[in-house]
């Protein structure tokens, strides 16, 4: 009998195929780990495999030949306390007695440094208002502590110290509290210190700006966003960075309005970042789509099994080829000439996979494959353009930290907070690139601030 025309059956069979693309989806979200996607190890489900455990190499723990060695550095003469001369009495020969002061012919001396932290205790400036009782008329007349003086009961340094425990180092308020008492023999109300990162955020709010505009003036730049609370409610921090500039900014929205807050309703020069959609907003040719994102989605479809396989099987081989052609570029084995000529047949044969899996029989894959195929060039950017790698790891680094602070946090309670955030945020990150010292910037900062002078540059730093 003749069922082809029969409304019920097609009514079935679109059933059914529903319910398998969602069974296909399931079975997807239950294979996601660490290896196959961005979560952490931690977050791993029961089932899921062993971490990666690389071969053992036969070599000693520890710094390999021709490692540059990290020795300990000797500090400057400056900031020497003391000095204790140790110097020998008498001859380890002939037990003649020595001279005191060096000859000649005398080596230099060895020298060792040992450093210890004294007894700390904050310098206390008590202002004592005086008044004087005039012995002609009477009149009692009262010396005015300035206003000034009054208007801050915390110093600059202070200030900005706890204010980097607090937006630096992971410490609570809470902590910093009794750091303040036990470390510094201050006691600090804890509603002082919520005081005091918001002066600090108001001090650094021109150099977040500056940092900001040079972000987005850059040819290049690398960007990532991680999700935030304010009062419970998801938003979203978005960061970018260049080489030596470090930007945070929180906005509401993950979608273009929040890249605008970030980068501008224009993106100038290259972007680097992961396949998120808004990214698409940059042409091809001015964007590098992350290969570390890359291989966990190859490892994702190998993990999930069915006809197209093949596809994640021989995305991995090419990121495990690519990877090796970048790290003989980078440590000077090849030129960039050597680097392009050997990412042409990989690139042909990415292609090749990418349109086999788009018209194979996994809908999921098929639609991956769609979207790398459309995206192009953006896959190979860094190829030929200086400052560009082949992963978005340097911003996914500065994330790190603010994603360990949502987690300590739960996030922000005010808009306020969410200010500090990405200013404390910006200027320690970019201090950080660019090796400068983060409190010292501070200081100086609220210095300027309370004093109205200008902010200093945070981009002049070295």
């Amino acid at each position: 009998m003749d069922v082809s025309g029969c409304p019920g059956c097609a009514a079935r069979d679109a059933r059914i195929a529903e319910l398998e693309r969602r069974l296909a989806d399931l079975e997807a979200r239950l294979n996601t780990n660490a290896s196959n996607s961005s979560l952490p190890p931690s977050a791993n489900p029961p089932g899921a495999g062993k971490p990666v455990v690389k071969a053992k190499s036969g070599r000693k723990r520890g710094g390999q030949p021709g490692h540059p060695p990290h020795l300990k550095q000797l500090l400057p003469a400056e900031q020497v306390t003391r000095y204790r001369r140790l110097v020998p009495a008498a001859c380890r020969q002939c037990h003649a007695p020595l001279p005191a002061e060096p000859g000649p012919g005398d080596p230099e001396p060895k020298r060792f440094q040992a450093v210890e932290l004294p007894p700390l205790a904050a310098e206390v400036t008590e202002y004592q208002a005086h008044a004087r009782t005039c012995r002609r008329c009477g009149a009692v007349t009262e010396a005015a502590i300035p206003a000034e003086v009054r208007a801050h009961s915390v110093g600059p340094r202070l200030t900005a110290a706890l204010s980097y425990l607090t937006g630096a180092q992971g410490i609570s308020k809470r902590g910093a509290e009794e750091i303040a008492e036990a470390i510094f023999g201050v006691p600090i109300a804890l509603g002082t210190v919520a005081n005091l990162e918001q002066e600090v955020s108001a001090a650094v709010a021109p150099a977040h700006r500056e940092a900001l505009a040079a972000v987005r003036r850059a040819g290049v730049k690398y960007a990532d966003e991680t999700s935030w609370k304010l009062w419970g409610r998801l938003c979203w921090l978005w960061a970018a960075a260049t080489a030596h500039i470090a930007v945070f900014v929180i906005h509401a929205r993950r979608g273009a309005a929040g890249l605008a807050a970030l980068l501008g309703e224009e993106v100038a020069g290259i972007l680097h970042s992961d396949r998120w959609h808004v990214y698409q907003r940059v042409p091809e040719e001015r964007r590098q789509v992350c290969w570390a994102h890359l291989k966990r989605d190859f490892r994702r479809i190998v993990d999930g099994g069915g006809p197209s396989v093949f596809v994640g099987r021989r995305g991995l081989r090419i990121a495990r080829e690519l990877f090796a052609a970048w790290h003989d570029f980078r440590e000077g084995r090849a030129t960039r000439r050597q680097l392009q000529a050997r990412l042409g047949p990989l690139r042909r044969r990415l292609e090749t996979a990418l349109l086999e899996g788009a018209e194979g029989a996994d809908a999921r894959v098929a639609k991956f494959c769609g979207n790398l195929v459309m995206l192009g060039g953006a896959l190979w950017t860094f190829a030929s353009h200086p400052g560009v790698e082949p992963t978005n790891n340097h911003m996914e680094r500065l994330v790190r930290r603010a994603v360990l602070w949502r987690r300590r946090s739960f996030g922000c309670t005010g808009q306020d907070g969410c200010r500090f955030v990405e200013r404390i945020l910006t200027v320690v990150q970019t201090c950080r690139l660019r090796g400068a010292n983060a409190l010292e910037f501070l200081t100086r900062a609220v210095r300027h601030h309370r004093s109205g002078r200008p902010c200093p540059c945070l981009l002049s730093l070295r």
